[in-house]
């Protein structure tokens, strides 16, 4: 018998949007909302991860919002774990629940569970090590785009250990990253209802830009300054620290580095689309800039 249960998931890129919604969605429903940003589960970064403000979270409960440390390794499996836990609780309470985040693989994680991939053998880890040392990011990047094209595209092609995982994962089984994704389902209970928010690109991009010159005018340079001997943990390996890291080391100005953390955000969202896009079973998709609340509410139920 199918649960009565509803986790309401909010998708969709950076910048379109997703937090008002899910606010409203929450006193709808009158209920809580449930974080799947993994750029903002950190206490140490306010202002470059968009985090809701304190007002925000004060009109409605919020979790997995800076509950946890940069120096505190974390990923998608712990998410998974911690979430069902929190989830339980909250159906005791709710009958729908409110999950909002851009973080694809972290909400699959929780309505669907994660991928299954095989044990990597030493050699792969060897080989792709050496590929590495040789030939840098740029030599992980080619190889990737060579033995996985369809991962590529939506992987953050800046960030050497997710392209390192995926290729030790193809020298390993001789199968793309890509392969195995999407094969496995958990049963969950509770339903999973996706709604994806949509923009013309050039209306995001133009968002994008505003939020940037936004965290800039509220102290994201001096946010980043303090990180900076952080700057090697995982968690800061994301769009608008990284940048500014590279400015404080004197390798760009400061107006380079913003145009920067705008083009990159501007990336991040082009992944962030071509993963929700390739999405076929979401049901409700929502043209954000000529729907109503209103109309919203009645797609969705």
């Amino acid at each position: 018998m199918m649960s009565s249960k509803k986790l309401i998931y909010v998708a969709g890129p950076t910048a379109v949007g997703k937090t008002s919604i899910s606010i409203l969605l929450a006193k709808h429903f009158k209920t809580e909302i449930l974080s799947c940003d993994a750029r903002q589960f950190y206490k140490e970064m306010f202002i470059g991860t968009a985090v809701p403000s304190k007002e925000e979270q004060k009109e409605i409960k919020h979790h997995f919002i800076q509950n946890k440390s940069i120096h505190q390794p974390y990923n998608a499996g712990k998410f998974e774990k911690e979430g069902l836990i929190l989830i339980k609780k909250l159906f005791q309470k709710h009958d729908n629940v409110i999950m909002v985040g851009g973080s694809g693989m972290y909400a699959k994680a929780l309505m669907d569970g994660l991928d299954k991939f095989p044990k990597v053998k030493l050699k792969a880890i060897k080989k792709v090590e050496e590929v590495y040392k040789k030939a840098g990011l740029k030599g992980l990047q080619l190889e990737l785009a060579k033995n996985d094209p369809d991962y590529y595209k939506t992987v953050d092609i800046k960030n050497p250990r997710r392209i390192i995982r995926a290729l030790e994962v193809y020298e390993t089984a001789q199968k793309p990253y890509s392969y195995f994704l999407n094969q496995t389902r958990s049963v969950r209970p509770f339903q999973g209802k996706t709604l994806y928010l949509q923009m013309p690109r050039e209306k995001l991009y133009e968002r994008i830009n505003q939020r940037v010159d936004e965290m800039v005018s509220i102290g994201l340079k001096e946010e980043a300054r303090e990180l900076l001997p952080y700057k090697s943990l995982d968690a800061l390996q994301t769009v608008g620290y990284k940048e500014l890291f590279e400015y404080f080391e004197g390798k760009t100005n400061f107006q380079e580095a913003t145009e920067e953390i705008k083009k990159n955000t501007r990336r991040y969202a082009k992944r962030q689309l071509t993963w929700f896009n390739k999405i076929n079973s979401i049901p409700i998709k929502i043209n954000k800039v000529n729907q109503t609340f209103d109309q919203i509410i009645k797609k969705l139920e």
